[in-house]
């Protein structure tokens, strides 16, 4: 790296030389750096690289599988990190697949495993508006039923809810998804709304069926907040506050 000695000022890059002003006021100039796409591609050195660029497209494809299949979902309650922060797990559940070469590592099979499939367990979609956070109340979840239970669920006390709300609704949802062939199918629940008082209710919430198919199966709990005016509730401040999570993930 030099420092250039002119009365005529640059930044950029041109040929192989950039030129760059410092936090100093000294304009320098070095050679144009950088590691070409094709020594990445084909040297030895760069073989962790390679891999780990392979891994990398294998979990974002899984990730957007996964965004798809729960996309009905997903729209009513997510945030601006959510592909991240999926990615980032799915990652971790792929670290779980302990039959493939590194660079072929699929989230598929880690998800066979039981750390694989208690990683994803609990995921929160919206993580500004988390699901522990929010309700308040013991739940169960019986796979064999398809059923999502709260007994003597008391809405005004058991759930923490914007002041601005007047109901909340809950619905389940059950997401068949094949990552080898991208397939997936949902069934949902019929849809449970409350007003936020003191009356306790109990919730008893499953598909009629589920989807039919190879794959696995995403177990997830949707609540949404509304504020009734007239007679009509409406959709709290873009549905920031809702809530879906990832209850369970089965094979």
């Amino acid at each position: 790296m030099a420092k250039l000695r002119s009365f005529i000022k640059i930044e950029g890059t041109v040929g192989d030389l950039t030129f760059y002003k410092q936090k100093n006021g000294e304009y320098v100039v070095k050679n144009k750096g950088g590691i070409s796409k094709e020594r990445i591609a084909k040297d030895p050195a760069f073989a962790r690289t390679r891999e780990n660029g392979s891994e990398f497209g294998i979990v974002a494809s899984a990730g957007k599988k996964v965004r798809l299949g729960a996309s009905s979902l997903i729209n009513s309650a997510r945030d601006t990190k959510l592909n991240n922060r999926l990615v980032g797990v799915l990652t971790k559940v792929k670290n779980y697949d302990t039959n493939s070469r590194r660079g072929e590592r699929q989230v598929s099979i880690g998800l066979r495993s039981a750390e694989g499939q208690a990683l994803l367990n609990g995921f929160d979609f919206n993580g500004k508006s988390q699901f522990g956070s929010v309700l308040r109340c013991p739940f169960s979840l019986d796979t064999t039923t398809k059923t999502f239970s709260m007994a003597d669920f008391i809405p005004g006390t058991m759930l923490y809810y914007p002041q601005s709300a007047t109901h909340v609704s809950f619905k389940t949802g059950v997401l068949l998804l094949n990552f080898e062939t991208g397939s997936h199918g949902m069934q949902y629940s019929k849809v449970e709304n409350f007003p936020l008082d003191m009356n306790a209710v109990a919730v008893d919430l499953a598909p009629e069926e589920l989807p039919v198919g190879e794959g696995f199966v995403f177990w997830f709990i949707l609540i949404e907040f509304f504020q009734e005016i007239n007679g009509v509730q409406y959709p709290l401040n873009n549905e920031v506050y809702n809530v879906l999570n990832l209850l369970e993930v089965t094979e």
